[in-house]
């Protein structure tokens, strides 16, 4: 069992960390923290919390370090830069990349960790800013057995559908089918409630009869009531599904897979984004489909 005197380096406490953080602190677990903006990190300070002002700061106080932040440059700039977290973290420190990223980055992390004596896990998660509030998140993880179970007390935290999937780039490659299947997904959720609209039934009434059946989804449960009220904060950032979307037609081009409905998903959201909405979060996608 993972000893919670172990000290917690978290960076990243933006829409998904704050509440990821929070629920490490009530786990019992010493957590410092580090974010570009320190601001974000203000309210998990007065809970607990201790800020770091540098990530080689953070790294080198820290027995474990997780990461969430925006886009695979910067899994990149955290882990592989001079300044970084596997130039400076503690021997045998345990590092967990809860980012969404690149499959193939997830290895390189792992392999420059590994000559450092570090062990390394790429573990994105899903769940929105629900789950990670609640902490109900699903984490999927890639990397050895063994850091697998050092690091599972400390998952169980922030999460309840743990599942090591295999090696370094499981976790990542997972999520891609994770996001794939919600790619899909959102076009038929949000075409769904145009359809009852424009048909002039009552979208609340419609969403209790397809919410339990076979339709049934998160993004429907959850999401669409949302869109229906006019409620587009982000729970995940349109920007950052699109990132998603992109590597996962990157890594499917590198297979050879053919996936024409994830391709016309981002184009939707592409063009969502190109509306000055892609710091709304997912669900923003109906505007595509009312008139404002």
């Amino acid at each position: 069992m993972t000893d919670k005197k172990l000290a917690v380096g978290f960076v990243g406490t933006g829409v998904m960390g704050q509440g990821m953080v929070r629920n490490l602190l009530k786990a019992g677990f010493p957590v410092q923290v580090y974010n570009r903006t320190k601001e974000k990190a203000e309210a998990l300070i007065s809970e607990g919390a201790v800020w770091q002002e540098t990530i080689q700061s953070l790294a080198e106080a820290s027995d474990v370090v997780i990461t969430i932040v925006g886009y695979p440059k910067d899994v990149e700039q955290v882990y592989l830069d001079e300044n970084g977290i596997v130039a400076h973290a503690k021997d045998g420190a345990l590092l967990i990349d809860m980012t969404t990223s690149s499959p193939r980055l997830a290895g390189t992390i792992y392999n420059e960790a590994k000559k450092r004596g570090l062990s390394s896990l790429d573990a994105p998660v899903s769940g929105g800013d629900v789950g990670a509030k609640n902490g109900t998140l699903s984490i999927m993880v890639g990397g050895d057995e063994a850091a697998f179970e050092k690091a599972f007390p400390i998952l169980e935290a922030m999460g309840q559908n743990i599942v090591h999937q295999g090696v370094a780039g499981a976790g990542q490659h997972t999520k891609m089918s994770n996001q794939i299947t919600i790619a899909g997904n959102m076009l038929g959720v949000c075409e769904a409630i145009a359809y009852a609209v424009k048909a002039g039934l009552d979208p609340d009434r419609v969403l209790k009869s397809i919410s339990s059946g076979a339709a049934g989804s998160f993004s429907l449960s959850n999401l669409a009531p949302r869109m229906l009220t006019g409620d587009f904060n982000p729970g995940f950032y349109v920007k950052h599904f699109i990132k998603d979307m992109t590597i996962a037609l990157q890594s499917c081009e590198e297979m050879g897979l053919l996936t024409p409905g994830l391709a016309l998903a981002k184009e939707r959201y592409d063009e969502l984004a190109g509306m000055g909405f892609g710091d709304l979060g997912t669900q923003a996608l109906y505007k595509l489909y009312i008139k404002e």
